[in-house]
């Protein structure tokens, strides 16, 4: 009777110990930490790596993987993720066509997709995708308002083929066309390239009164010395995937004086005592230069240090509804980012809805200048 009841002791504090590894929170992370935009993988893996073992009293397990900013191999890490790892949620990638493939994992699995890109997806396909950065319409507002206090009339574009630098160019043209500025010149380039001198020499040709490279981390510094190298003597603006020093690093003085729209964290001291992202924006600089270094922040890390803003506000909540490995905890999640309402993050006011998984509004963003090597708030 005593060898019974000490195996059914046994045999009940397995389960109870089974039950409590279940409990875990699993989460798949897909970044591009080798290939043309490891730049802003690799600074958001660094602030991953400074979450805390916890959220809600249940243990959280990151699983962090390299997709090579290649959508294919985005795609099956999400699909590993969903069937291998039995993940609650998926994030990634900070690479916009990378974040598209996963975002049809996300969908067909029913798992929250938290994508560190910009990603438009056709109506009704975003339904379990929410993003991080800021839209390009969103960050197209002011850069717009700036061309025009600078009296910017014409825009050459020199932008990625891919969904980034196609996304771009529809959501500036369609915003400078309101403030009457005309885009009068089209060049695009791959990711990879390591040249652009005959797309540079083109719009060169064409002397609009600025230009509008859509690039991303250390690569956005190429197009930009590209076009100062073929005399280029017009302004030239960056979208927010190049608010990273790698700009500053790579292209040296001849990024001098150059634009790049970003979200508030880059410049967290620069604020005004306030503005609603302050705080936060100076913590995320503290915590992230103390432990990779002075003038180490980006846009990018920015984002990662947001996430865990959602996850601490979203993941207690879904906890009180159903337990972690379930659909229906991977439901009450996307229904806890739907409703939580008007959240302060360090990139900005977020407020995600049914009809809206993009969250942030026109007044998101902000105009730097790179002034002796460093970001100047317009």
């Amino acid at each position: 009777m005593k060898k019974t009841l000490a195996s059914f002791a046994l045999t009940l504090l397995g389960g109870l110990i089974a039950t409590a590894a279940q409990a875990d929170i699993n989460i798949g992370i897909s970044l591009p930490l080798t290939g043309p935009a490891s730049g802003l993988g690799i600074p958001m893996k660094n602030y991953f790596a400074l979450f805390p073992a916890t959220i809600g009293g249940e243990k959280i397990n990151l699983i962090i993987l390299d997709d090579a900013t290649d959508p294919t191999k985005g795609a099956v890490n999400a699909k590993r993720f969903v069937t291998e790892d039995k993940v609650d949620i998926i994030m990634g990638s900070a690479a916009t066509p990378v974040a598209i493939a996963m975002a049809d994992v996300a969908m067909e699995s029913g798992t929250v997709q938290l994508a560190f890109s910009p990603a438009q997806l056709p109506p009704g396909k975003d339904a379990w995708t929410f993003r991080l950065p800021q839209s390009n319409a969103v960050m197209a507002h002011p850069m717009v308002e700036h061309m025009k206090k600078q009296g910017v009339k014409t825009v050459g574009f020199l932008g990625y083929t891919d969904a980034y630098g196609e996304g771009w160019l529809k959501d500036f043209t369609s915003e400078a066309e309101k403030a009457g500025i005309k885009v009068v010149a089209v060049e695009r380039f791959a990711r990879p390239d390591t040249s652009v001198t005959a797309q540079a020499l083109k719009l060169n040709s064409a002397n609009p009164d600025a230009v509008l490279i859509v690039a991303s981390g250390s690569g956005a510094a190429m197009p930009h010395m590209a076009m100062v190298e073929r005399g280029y003597k017009g302004k030239i603006y960056q979208t927010h995937a190049a608010a990273s020093r790698d700009l500053m690093r790579v292209g040296g003085k001849a990024v001098e004086g150059g634009y790049v729209v970003s979200g508030p964290a880059v410049i967290a001291e620069q604020l005004s005592e306030s503005h609603p992202s302050k705080k936060l924006a100076i913590d995320f600089v503290q915590k992230y230069e103390k432990a990779y270094g002075v003038g180490s922040r980006n846009q990018f890390a920015g984002h990662a240090y947001d996430t865990l803003i959602v996850l601490e506000k979203v993941l207690p909540v879904a906890l009180k509804k159903a337990k972690p490995g379930t659909k229906e905890f991977r439901a009450a999640i996307k229904d806890g980012l739907e409703t939580m309402g008007r959240t302060v993050f360090s990139h900005g006011v977020m407020n995600w809805t049914p009809a809206d998984h993009w969250g942030f509004t026109n007044e998101t963003g902000v105009m730097l200048k790179v002034v002796n090597g460093d970001w100047k708030v317009e």
